[in-house]
Protein backbone atom coordinates (compact mmCIF):
# COMPACT_ATOMS: atom_id res chain seq x y z
CA UNK A 1 0.00 0.00 0.00
CA UNK A 2 2.88 2.34 0.74
CA UNK A 3 4.32 1.81 -2.73
CA UNK A 4 0.88 2.24 -4.32
CA UNK A 5 0.51 5.58 -2.56
CA UNK A 6 3.93 6.67 -3.79
CA UNK A 7 2.98 5.74 -7.36
CA UNK A 8 -0.28 7.66 -6.90
CA UNK A 9 1.65 10.79 -5.99
CA UNK A 10 4.24 10.21 -8.72
CA UNK A 11 1.70 9.71 -11.51
CA UNK A 12 -0.19 12.86 -10.51
CA UNK A 13 2.95 14.97 -10.13
CA UNK A 14 4.30 13.82 -13.50
CA UNK A 15 0.96 14.47 -15.22
CA UNK A 16 0.63 17.95 -13.74
CA UNK A 17 4.27 18.74 -14.57
CA UNK A 18 3.71 17.75 -18.20
CA UNK A 19 0.59 19.91 -18.26
CA UNK A 20 2.42 22.95 -16.85
CA UNK A 21 5.29 22.58 -19.33
CA UNK A 22 2.82 22.35 -22.21
CA UNK A 23 0.90 25.37 -20.91
CA UNK A 24 4.13 27.36 -20.74
CA UNK A 25 4.95 26.50 -24.34
CA UNK A 26 1.44 27.42 -25.49
CA UNK A 27 1.36 30.72 -23.62
CA UNK A 28 4.64 31.77 -25.24
CA UNK A 29 2.71 31.55 -28.52
CA UNK A 30 -0.94 31.89 -27.46
CA UNK A 31 -2.10 31.41 -31.03
CA UNK A 32 -1.34 27.74 -30.56
CA UNK A 33 -4.53 27.46 -28.53
CA UNK A 34 -6.67 28.54 -31.48
CA UNK A 35 -7.48 26.92 -34.80
CA UNK A 36 -5.15 28.39 -37.46
CA UNK A 37 -8.01 29.84 -39.51
CA UNK A 38 -9.42 31.66 -36.49
CA UNK A 39 -6.06 33.32 -35.90
CA UNK A 40 -5.19 34.24 -39.47
CA UNK A 41 -8.52 34.82 -41.25
CA UNK A 42 -10.67 37.85 -40.49
CA UNK A 43 -12.74 40.55 -42.12
CA UNK A 44 -15.09 39.46 -44.90
CA UNK A 45 -13.38 36.11 -45.42
CA UNK A 46 -16.42 34.43 -43.87
CA UNK A 47 -18.13 34.99 -47.22
CA UNK A 48 -15.74 32.51 -48.83
CA UNK A 49 -16.72 28.84 -49.26
CA UNK A 50 -15.87 26.57 -46.35
CA UNK A 51 -13.41 24.63 -48.51
CA UNK A 52 -11.49 27.87 -49.12
CA UNK A 53 -11.42 28.58 -45.38
CA UNK A 54 -9.88 25.20 -44.70
CA UNK A 55 -7.39 25.65 -47.54
CA UNK A 56 -6.28 29.06 -46.21
CA UNK A 57 -6.00 27.64 -42.71
CA UNK A 58 -3.53 24.97 -43.74
CA UNK A 59 -1.66 27.32 -46.08
CA UNK A 60 -1.04 29.79 -43.24
CA UNK A 61 0.33 27.12 -40.88
CA UNK A 62 2.83 24.40 -41.65
CA UNK A 63 1.76 20.80 -40.95
CA UNK A 64 4.54 20.52 -38.36
CA UNK A 65 3.27 23.56 -36.41
CA UNK A 66 -0.31 22.35 -36.65
CA UNK A 67 0.73 18.94 -35.29
CA UNK A 68 2.97 20.35 -32.54
CA UNK A 69 0.26 22.76 -31.36
CA UNK A 70 -2.22 19.89 -31.22
CA UNK A 71 0.18 17.74 -29.18
CA UNK A 72 0.88 20.61 -26.77
CA UNK A 73 -2.81 21.39 -26.34
CA UNK A 74 -3.63 17.77 -25.57
CA UNK A 75 -0.76 17.58 -23.07
CA UNK A 76 -1.79 20.84 -21.40
CA UNK A 77 -5.46 19.98 -20.91
CA UNK A 78 -5.64 16.21 -20.78
CA UNK A 79 -2.49 15.10 -18.94
CA UNK A 80 -3.99 15.67 -15.44
CA UNK A 81 -7.07 13.62 -16.41
CA UNK A 82 -4.81 10.72 -17.41
CA UNK A 83 -3.25 10.49 -13.93
CA UNK A 84 -5.93 8.23 -12.42
CA UNK A 85 -6.13 5.61 -15.22
CA UNK A 86 -2.34 5.70 -15.55
CA UNK A 87 -2.09 4.96 -11.83
CA UNK A 88 -4.31 1.91 -12.44
CA UNK A 89 -1.88 0.70 -15.13
CA UNK A 90 1.11 1.17 -12.81
CA UNK A 91 -0.60 -0.57 -9.90
CA UNK A 92 -1.44 -3.59 -12.09
CA UNK A 93 2.05 -3.95 -13.59
CA UNK A 94 5.21 -5.58 -12.28
CA UNK A 95 8.03 -3.17 -11.51
CA UNK A 96 10.12 -4.20 -14.51
CA UNK A 97 7.18 -3.60 -16.87
CA UNK A 98 5.74 -0.37 -15.47
CA UNK A 99 7.49 1.99 -17.86
CA UNK A 100 6.57 -0.13 -20.87
CA UNK A 101 2.94 -0.42 -19.76
CA UNK A 102 2.76 3.33 -19.10
CA UNK A 103 4.12 4.11 -22.57
CA UNK A 104 1.55 1.79 -24.18
CA UNK A 105 -1.27 3.45 -22.24
CA UNK A 106 -0.09 6.99 -23.02
CA UNK A 107 0.34 6.14 -26.72
CA UNK A 108 -3.28 5.01 -26.99
CA UNK A 109 -4.68 7.86 -24.90
CA UNK A 110 -2.70 10.55 -26.73
CA UNK A 111 -3.48 9.16 -30.20
CA UNK A 112 -7.22 9.41 -29.58
CA UNK A 113 -7.03 12.91 -28.13
CA UNK A 114 -4.74 14.31 -30.83
CA UNK A 115 -7.15 13.04 -33.49
CA UNK A 116 -10.09 14.45 -31.51
CA UNK A 117 -8.41 17.84 -31.08
CA UNK A 118 -7.67 18.13 -34.80
CA UNK A 119 -11.30 17.24 -35.49
CA UNK A 120 -12.50 19.88 -33.01
CA UNK A 121 -10.39 22.52 -34.77
CA UNK A 122 -12.01 21.64 -38.09
CA UNK A 123 -15.46 21.82 -36.44
CA UNK A 124 -14.56 25.22 -34.93
CA UNK A 125 -13.50 26.52 -38.35
CA UNK A 126 -16.79 25.31 -39.86
CA UNK A 127 -18.71 26.81 -36.92
CA UNK A 128 -16.99 30.18 -37.37
CA UNK A 129 -17.67 30.13 -41.10
CA UNK A 130 -21.36 29.31 -40.60
CA UNK A 131 -21.91 31.78 -37.70
CA UNK A 132 -19.74 34.89 -38.26
CA UNK A 133 -21.10 36.89 -35.29
CA UNK A 134 -18.83 36.23 -32.25
CA UNK A 135 -21.53 36.62 -29.58
CA UNK A 136 -23.97 34.45 -31.52
CA UNK A 137 -21.24 31.88 -32.07
CA UNK A 138 -20.36 31.70 -28.38
CA UNK A 139 -24.05 31.56 -27.44
CA UNK A 140 -24.69 28.63 -29.77
CA UNK A 141 -21.55 26.92 -28.48
CA UNK A 142 -22.78 27.31 -24.90
CA UNK A 143 -26.21 25.96 -25.86
CA UNK A 144 -24.60 22.94 -27.53
CA UNK A 145 -22.37 22.32 -24.50
CA UNK A 146 -25.34 22.60 -22.11
CA UNK A 147 -27.44 20.23 -24.23
CA UNK A 148 -24.66 17.63 -24.29
CA UNK A 149 -23.89 18.14 -20.61
CA UNK A 150 -27.47 17.22 -19.63
CA UNK A 151 -27.77 14.26 -22.01
CA UNK A 152 -27.72 10.54 -21.05
CA UNK A 153 -24.90 9.97 -23.56
CA UNK A 154 -22.67 12.39 -21.65
CA UNK A 155 -23.29 10.46 -18.41
CA UNK A 156 -22.53 7.17 -20.19
CA UNK A 157 -19.15 8.44 -21.35
CA UNK A 158 -18.45 9.84 -17.87
CA UNK A 159 -19.25 6.45 -16.34
CA UNK A 160 -16.83 4.75 -18.75
CA UNK A 161 -14.13 7.20 -17.63
CA UNK A 162 -14.35 5.60 -14.17
CA UNK A 163 -13.98 2.00 -15.35
CA UNK A 164 -10.80 0.18 -14.36
CA UNK A 165 -10.56 -3.11 -16.30
CA UNK A 166 -8.43 -6.13 -15.47
CA UNK A 167 -5.03 -6.00 -17.18
CA UNK A 168 -2.79 -8.90 -18.15
CA UNK A 169 0.54 -9.03 -16.34
CA UNK A 170 2.82 -10.80 -18.82
CA UNK A 171 4.05 -10.60 -22.39
CA UNK A 172 2.30 -9.14 -25.38
CA UNK A 173 -1.07 -9.52 -23.64
CA UNK A 174 0.04 -6.96 -21.04
CA UNK A 175 1.14 -4.50 -23.74
CA UNK A 176 -2.10 -5.05 -25.65
CA UNK A 177 -4.26 -4.49 -22.56
CA UNK A 178 -2.41 -1.30 -21.61
CA UNK A 179 -2.72 0.06 -25.15
CA UNK A 180 -6.38 -0.93 -25.33
CA UNK A 181 -7.07 0.73 -21.97
CA UNK A 182 -5.36 3.90 -23.21
CA UNK A 183 -7.50 3.92 -26.35
CA UNK A 184 -10.69 3.27 -24.36
CA UNK A 185 -9.81 5.99 -21.82
CA UNK A 186 -9.12 8.45 -24.63
CA UNK A 187 -12.40 7.68 -26.40
CA UNK A 188 -14.47 7.97 -23.22
CA UNK A 189 -12.73 11.18 -22.18
CA UNK A 190 -13.15 12.75 -25.63
CA UNK A 191 -16.79 11.68 -25.73
CA UNK A 192 -17.34 13.23 -22.32
CA UNK A 193 -15.48 16.49 -22.95
CA UNK A 194 -15.81 17.36 -26.65
CA UNK A 195 -18.56 19.98 -26.33
CA UNK A 196 -16.75 21.79 -23.51
CA UNK A 197 -13.45 21.58 -25.38
CA UNK A 198 -15.06 23.24 -28.40
CA UNK A 199 -16.02 26.35 -26.41
CA UNK A 200 -12.54 27.92 -26.06
CA UNK A 201 -12.07 27.62 -29.82
CA UNK A 202 -15.08 29.91 -30.32
CA UNK A 203 -14.27 32.63 -27.78
CA UNK A 204 -11.73 34.68 -29.74
CA UNK A 205 -9.49 36.97 -27.64
CA UNK A 206 -10.43 35.37 -24.30
CA UNK A 207 -9.66 31.82 -25.44
CA UNK A 208 -6.81 31.37 -22.94
CA UNK A 209 -9.04 32.19 -19.96
CA UNK A 210 -11.86 30.07 -21.41
CA UNK A 211 -9.49 27.13 -21.84
CA UNK A 212 -8.35 27.33 -18.20
CA UNK A 213 -11.95 27.53 -16.94
CA UNK A 214 -13.00 24.55 -19.05
CA UNK A 215 -10.01 22.50 -17.91
CA UNK A 216 -10.77 23.17 -14.23
CA UNK A 217 -14.44 22.29 -14.72
CA UNK A 218 -13.63 19.01 -16.50
CA UNK A 219 -11.14 18.04 -13.80
CA UNK A 220 -13.64 18.85 -11.01
CA UNK A 221 -16.43 17.00 -12.80
CA UNK A 222 -14.32 13.84 -12.92
CA UNK A 223 -14.57 13.60 -9.11
CA UNK A 224 -18.30 12.81 -9.37
CA UNK A 225 -19.49 9.23 -8.86
CA UNK A 226 -20.90 7.20 -11.78
CA UNK A 227 -24.68 7.46 -12.17
CA UNK A 228 -27.43 5.99 -14.31
CA UNK A 229 -27.56 7.71 -17.73
CA UNK A 230 -30.54 10.09 -17.84
CA UNK A 231 -31.46 13.63 -18.77
CA UNK A 232 -30.41 15.76 -15.80
CA UNK A 233 -28.41 18.83 -14.85
CA UNK A 234 -24.90 17.99 -13.70
CA UNK A 235 -22.14 19.88 -11.99
CA UNK A 236 -18.92 19.43 -10.02
CA UNK A 237 -20.79 19.23 -6.72
CA UNK A 238 -18.17 17.12 -4.95
CA UNK A 239 -15.37 19.52 -5.87
CA UNK A 240 -17.45 22.47 -4.65
CA UNK A 241 -18.14 20.70 -1.33
CA UNK A 242 -14.46 19.86 -0.84
CA UNK A 243 -13.42 23.44 -1.61
CA UNK A 244 -16.11 24.87 0.69
CA UNK A 245 -15.03 22.61 3.54
CA UNK A 246 -11.40 23.64 3.14
CA UNK A 247 -12.36 27.33 3.11
CA UNK A 248 -14.51 26.91 6.25
CA UNK A 249 -11.70 25.05 8.01
CA UNK A 250 -9.18 27.74 7.11
CA UNK A 251 -11.51 30.54 8.25
CA UNK A 252 -12.17 28.71 11.53
CA UNK A 253 -8.42 28.44 12.15
CA UNK A 254 -7.94 32.14 11.42
CA UNK A 255 -10.74 33.10 13.82
CA UNK A 256 -9.58 30.80 16.61
CA UNK A 257 -8.00 32.64 19.57
CA UNK A 258 -4.23 32.35 19.75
Amino acid sequence: MKHAGQRLDASFVVSVSISLIAWSALLVDAGGLMPPALCSISGDYWRLPLSTWLHLAFLSNSPSKFASDSVLMVAAMMAPLAASPLRHVLDRSFARRRMRAALCFVAGYAAVWIAAWIGLQVVAIAFTWAVPGPLTRVGLGLALALFWHCSPAKQWFLNVCHRRPSLAAFGMAADRDALRFGLASGVSCAGNCWALMLLPLLTGPVHVLATIVVMCFIFAERLERPAAPAWRSRGPGKAVRILSEKVRTRLALLRAPT
